[in-house]
């Protein structure tokens, strides 16, 4: 049996797209499997991971540097999130929220954002 040219490119491109979506799932699939309940998975701009408590969206902290994400990057539509700082910077600024925030260091690491 022999195809035509025209229904062999189609079937090609057919298989291509579900090919290409397949890939998506898997990607994204695995950027948010490990995310533990309650918490959810974010980058840096140096590439490293973090799993960040839900809590931590109440932070003026972390809705600045979500504001400065989309500001930068965009809103991704398929992807993980990617802040705009360093995982130095990350860690810092988790530790201070996991402590409650002491007020001074909180708005201190707030106005380093914005400068």
């Amino acid at each position: 049996m022999v195809m035509s040219t025209k229904k062999l490119i189609t079937l090609a491109r057919k298989w291509q797209k579900k090919a290409a979506a397949r890939r998506r799932r898997v990607t994204w699939s695995k950027a948010i499997r490990i995310a533990d309940k309650g918490h959810f998975v974010l980058y840096t701009n140096d590439g490293n991971r973090f799993m960040v408590p839900l809590l931590y969206l109440k932070s003026a902290v972390f809705r600045e540097l979500f504001r400065m994400a989309e500001e930068e990057f965009g809103v991704p539509s398929d992807g993980p999130i990617t802040l705009p700082c360093d995982s130095g910077f990350m860690e810092y600024a988790m530790f201070i929220i996991s402590n409650h925030g002491i007020v001074d260091l909180n708005e201190a690491l707030l106005s380093s954002l914005l400068n």
